[in-house]
């Protein structure tokens, strides 16, 4: 589809015609046939040919973002603005236009999980759940020292924190789940959100994979399909 906040196509893949919405979005250089490729889309495929789901992939600009290292964080961080005002102001509205429903699923892994919570926090009205696998919710470790700008909106553990009353009541609304392996050498980013969301009093499901990594493909693929539709 063309977009007007990017300022070019952005290409993306559908499958199935029927059933609830899950977005997948990419890992930190993958693009619209990433999850295809690795086979998250295939665990799936049973509830997409009963019509119980359908699976949309769309590209990302990480790749001109945030695995540039070429950019300062302050412009990788105003590239990544331009897609997630893309994803709010153009790709999700058209979404439930085309689809007829009103209840997506956002699923991300690694960067993806960190942009999967970072935008259902940001526009809850737009996700019904969120599923991030082997995320990280602190933007510092994509910008360093560097803590600038607009960075404490993107920045989970941090703007979380500071929500009121009236933001904890709406991201309260979203089906959060939030797990990767104990393993994992990002396991503590999801013991401290989770945390975050106790302290908060948001409900949220979380889970540390006993005995695993949990940070690869394997392992997303063994327990995503728990999670949907």
């Amino acid at each position: 589809m063309k977009s007007g906040t990017v300022g070019r196509a952005m290409e993306f893949l559908w499958y199935g015609h029927a059933g609830r919405v899950l977005i997948m979005l990419p890992t930190s250089g993958g693009r619209q046939n990433e999850n295809e490729d690795f086979g998250l889309v295939e665990v799936v495929r049973p509830l997409i040919e009963a019509g119980q789901l359908q699976v949309v992939c769309p590209d990302s600009l990480n790749r001109e973002s945030w695995a540039d290292e070429s950019l300062p964080p302050e412009e990788k961080l105003r590239r990544h603005e331009l897609y997630d005002r893309f994803l709010a102001h153009e790709f999700f509205p058209w979404l439930a236009e085309r689809s007829g429903r009103h209840d997506p699923i956002l699923y991300g892994a690694s960067l993806g999980g960190w942009q999967a919570v970072t935008f259902a926090a940001r526009y809850p009205h737009l996700v019904s759940r969120v599923i991030a696998f082997s995320g990280f919710f602190d933007l510092r470790r994509l910008t360093k020292t560097w803590f600038g700008g607009s960075a404490y909106f993107y920045s989970p553990v941090d703007f979380i924190a500071n929500m009121d009353a009236d933001w904890v009541a709406r991201i309260s609304k979203v089906e959060w789940i939030i797990a990767t392996g104990d393993g994992d050498s990002l396991a503590e980013e999801t013991r401290t959100l989770g945390a975050l969301f106790g302290r908060k009093g948001i409900p949220a499901h979380v889970e540390l994979w006993p005995g695993v990594f949990g940070h690869d493909w394997p392992f997303w693929k063994q327990h995503l399909p728990r999670f949907v539709p």
